[in-house]
């Protein structure tokens, strides 16, 4: 293309350096295109630094920025030197695009689709608040600030990159493709993320928010085991209730049986004359016969 998707301020990450604290730096991005232009940022070091966002869409004739804040140090680099780099890739996305439409399939290099691709270089200042001192004749000399900008030479093995001069912005021979980070946009947080890695190494806030996944997932449970556990005890309570009317009820009829049993071995005693009519009627029986038969 004749001219770059994004124009991206500044063109190098500068950062004040001081053991134990963060350092931030904002990127902006500026698209002169009608297009909409889809961008994501990658670094050699996802586990010294938080890019927020490290996705993103900037509309035709906008702009859009983002945050890089390297994380707080404890170890001093040798001579202010950083190895650090940064990648920016843009792409030409359909009108209306959003950040959720985002995928790891809108940066791949295929069916000769263009990405184009910028690397920023990291350098490191001094704070002016804390100058460092040499003395000269006797007195105190203030070094202005430091400003360390990243060497061209190789890294040694153990280093996270191995990448040649950079000669043009297209020229990206020394990155690899890393894993995205697509899992990061499911969390809509104002915590900031881990870039994406160059090189290969991988991103750690996948892992962290696999584990908050699981943590969610594991409380849902335990909430819904709970619930259920109210619910069987009530079930049990109100059982034995109907256990104990049940056994209430049972005793009453049996009550009722003894009192009914015992009223009817009553009558039966009662059953035939009684004693005074058949004395009566004996008396009677003598007397008739008695005038009868004088």
């Amino acid at each position: 293309m004749a001219t770059e998707l994004l124009d991206i301020e500044p063109h190098e990450l500068k950062f004040v350096f001081e053991l134990k604290k963060q350092s931030s730096c904002l990127v902006q991005l500026a698209n002169k295109s009608d297009h909409y232009v889809a961008f994501k940022v990658k670094t050699t070091s996802p586990k010294k630094y938080c890019v927020r966002p490290n996705i993103g869409i900037v509309k035709p004739n906008s702009r859009s920025d983002f945050t890089v804040t390297m994380q707080a140090q404890r170890l001093m680099p040798p001579d202010m030197q950083c190895k650090d780099k940064f990648l920016i890739q843009s792409v030409v996305v359909p009108s209306g695009t959003t950040e959720d439409d985002i995928t790891s399939e809108t940066f791949a290099k295929v069916d000769g689709k263009l990405i184009e691709e910028k690397k920023l270089r990291v350098a490191l200042t001094s704070p002016p608040s804390s100058p460092v001192l040499l003395p000269v004749n006797g007195e105190a000399k203030q070094d202005p600030p430091s400003e360390i900008h990243l060497q061209r030479d190789r890294v040694s093995p153990s280093g996270a990159e191995n990448i040649p001069p950079p000669t043009d912005a297209g020229d990206v021979k020394g990155f690899e493709t890393a894993q995205d980070m697509e899992q990061d946009r499911a969390i809509k947080s104002n915590v900031s993320r881990p870039a994406e890695t160059v090189d290969g190494i991988k991103v750690k806030d996948a892992m962290q928010f696999n584990l908050a996944k699981d943590s969610e997932e594991l409380k849902s449970r335990l909430n819904l085991m709970d619930s259920k556990l109210r619910e069987a005890e009530l079930v049990i309570k109100k059982l034995d209730e109907e256990r104990r009317l049940s056994t209430q009820e049972k005793d009453m009829l049996k009550h009722e049986l003894e009192v009914l049993k015992k009223g009817i071995n009553a009558k039966r005693v009662q059953a035939g004359f009684p004693l005074l009519f058949v004395c009566m009627v004996a008396l009677i029986s003598v007397v008739v016969g008695y005038y009868i038969h004088p």
